[in-house]
Formats: C-alpha cells, structure tokens, sequence
C-alpha cells in the first residue's frame, strides 16, 4: 500500500477552474447585452478564486495525512476515469465551446459544467484532511450558487 498523489487530484481542480474561467470568458465576449456580459464576466471572476483557492490547497497540504491505496495510482486513475466521463471544464469542451454561437446555449453549457463541478468537487471532498474539508464545502455551495444563478438567467432570457 501507498500514500496517493494527491497533488494531482488539486492540479485537476486548478486546470477546472482555468478552463472554466476561458469559458465564461468566451461567453462574455459574444454578448451584446450588458447584463449577460457581467454575469459571465462575474463568474470567470469566481472561476479564478476558486483557482487560487485548490492552488493554495496545493501548496500547504500534509500529503502524510491522506490515507492508503491498495496500490499505487488508485485514486488518481479513479479521478482521471472520473474526469473523462464528465464534461466538466476541459480542454475538449474548451474547444467545442468555441463553437457556442449564442447566449441559451452558452447558458446550457454553463450550468452543465456547474453540475459536473459539484459533483467532482464532493468527491474530492473525501480526499482533503478533515480539517479542510469546510473549504471545499465553500467551493461546492459558490458552484450551486452559481447553477442557480445560471438557471435564472436562462428562465429570464427565454421568455
């Protein structure tokens, strides 16, 4: 038995948060209304504490305290098999969101990748020391926030 690579799982939580950022980014850019052009610009904001925050993470965790694999690699090749099944905020979806052409279907394929960042963001939750574990649970509520405030948006701008 081994300790995991924790370090990886938080580099994911990073990359996550950068693609995310890119993405909110994007759809700022291609709106003519101001309204949507702050929300978006509002949460690529959000995208780049929540980057310093699993950076930050990174940088002070006990990797000692994390707890054994019944072999090497296993929660990492877990939260990699994990990822690829999710849309997330990758760099594939990055590139596919480039193709976004207007505000709904920016706003459908934000709150997907909100919904996918909740639940990868409580599985990680088990992997963080106990002690830090209300941090993440932080990120988790600002992610449900931001589903909703998608959600209502989307109810607003289709009527």
């Amino acid at each position: 038995m081994s300790n995991f690579d924790a370090a990886e799982i938080f580099r994911f939580a990073v990359r996550i948060e950068e693609n995310g950022e890119k993405l909110y980014r994007r759809a700022a850019s291609i709106s003519d209304d101001e309204k949507t052009r702050y929300m978006f610009n509002f949460l690529a904001d959000q995208e780049i504490k929540h980057k310093e925050f699993f950076g930050n993470i990174l940088r002070t965790l006990d990797f000692s305290a994390f707890p054994y694999e019944t072999y090497p690699g296993e929660y990492v090749e877990y939260m990699r098999n994990y990822l690829d099944r999710q849309k997330i905020f990758n760099e594939k979806n990055e590139k596919d969101s480039l193709g976004i052409s207007d505000i709904i279907s920016a706003v459908n394929f934000a709150i997907d990748r909100e919904s996918d960042s909740i639940l990868f963001y409580s599985e990680i939750k088990n992997l963080v020391p106990e002690k830090q574990q209300g941090k993440v649970d932080e990120i988790i509520y600002e992610e449900r926030r931001h589903f909703v405030m998608l959600s209502d948006f989307k109810k607003e701008v289709s009527k």
